[in-house]
């Protein structure tokens, strides 16, 4: 169990103070508590809620096994998120956001292939016949791509949701994760616009013991996320292994229970809670509504959903609901954040 969010530890590390008041966006003044000496301060009672609110969703998200990319190019920030996200097993940015990075997530995975490619002309021998400027070359084209890309050479597909310390800096990346509908979780300071984020957490962005502790509780989530994900198929092993008779109660209960709708690329946990709000709580619910009606849901969501594309989504539950798993992971590797 993760621990428990203490106002007095935000307190401590500092996640309250934010900019000063004329550098403010006013779409933050409901997480703002105070101003104080020409600073805002912001209200760690709200902040503690949205940590154990994106909490919740970014264990949905690991138990599922989606992974979830953290964006951090800042100098204060890069060390933490590559030990907290490295702990979790999750990819990362802390150099530099590759432009395309998700949108021309094909390309960014050729280059990844081309590391690869030299680690094995290294280990079978091939790399010893080349010249002494080539071998040369090639060692700063492999130094190059393992900078920038290394962290996220096991991520073979789009992450299942954005993980950002400073969305002012890293504002590609949440204009390329929009595009793709992928959620972005983030520390917002008063200096940022929460709108496009999907759960915003408010608070310091700039002070390595606030990202620290904000990114602490963040870690601990997913990686208990991953542990109910490792006991669940524990215990799907065990009961394959069991009589017929002993698994039969299970598989009955199973199909009235809802479906994990943030399996269709593009739905993320906020957007699956909104459907099943709506009465669709299986794949052959969302299979069986029209795109009009879908993008009606959303817009009636408010703002932050209305610009959501579900053109999709009814093809991808109709292939989840028939139980065409590899034909579904074929068409979401393919396709660029489930957009057509």
């Amino acid at each position: 169990m993760a621990n428990k969010i203490e106002v007095k530890d935000l307190l401590e590390a500092g996640v309250h103070f934010g900019h000063l008041t004329r550098k403010w966006n006013p779409n933050m003044a409901p997480y703002i508590y105070m101003e104080r000496n020409g600073i805002h301060v912001i209200n760690l009672y709200k902040t503690a809620a949205k940590i154990e609110e994106a909490n919740e969703a970014l264990k949905k998200i690991a138990a599922s096994g989606r992974k979830i990319l953290f964006v951090a190019t800042k100098k204060q920030a890069k060390d933490i998120v590559a030990d907290k996200a490295g702990k979790a097993n999750m990819p990362y940015i802390t150099e530099r956001w590759p432009g395309g990075m998700l949108t021309n997530f094909v390309t960014i995975r050729k280059a990844v292939k081309k590391m690869a490619s030299i680690d094995r002309m290294k280990k079978d021998g091939t790399f010893l016949t080349l010249s002494k400027k080539e071998r040369l070359q090639v060692d700063r084209l492999r130094a190059k791509l393992e900078k920038n890309l290394g962290s996220i050479s096991d991520m073979t597909r789009l992450p299942g949701a954005l993980f950002i310390v400073d969305t002012m800096r890293e504002h590609i990346a949440v204009k390329e994760a929009l595009k793709l509908n992928i959620p972005i979780f983030a520390m917002v300071d008063t200096n940022s616009d929460p709108r496009p984020i999907d759960y915003i957490i408010p608070s310091n962005d700039d002070a390595s013991k606030s990202i620290e502790a904000v990114l602490s509780h963040v870690s601990e989530a997913i990686i208990e996320g991953l542990a109910d994900r490792k006991s669940d198929k524990q215990a799907e092993k065990e009961g394959k292994d069991s009589t017929p008779k002993a698994k039969a109660a299970p598989k009955a209960e199973a199909k009235t229970a809802a479906d994990d709708l943030t399996k269709v690329e593009g739905i993320g946990p906020k957007i699956a809670e909104i459907f099943q709000n709506e009465g669709i709580k299986t794949y052959a619910d969302l299979a069986a509504k029209s795109v009009e009606d879908l993008s009606a849901i959303l817009t009636a969501a408010g703002s932050s959903f209305a610009s959501k594309n579900p053109g999709s989504w009814p093809k991808q539950a109709k292939m989840a609901a028939d139980g065409k798993w590899d034909e579904l992971k074929v068409w979401q590797d393919n396709t660029k954040g489930g957009i057509e």
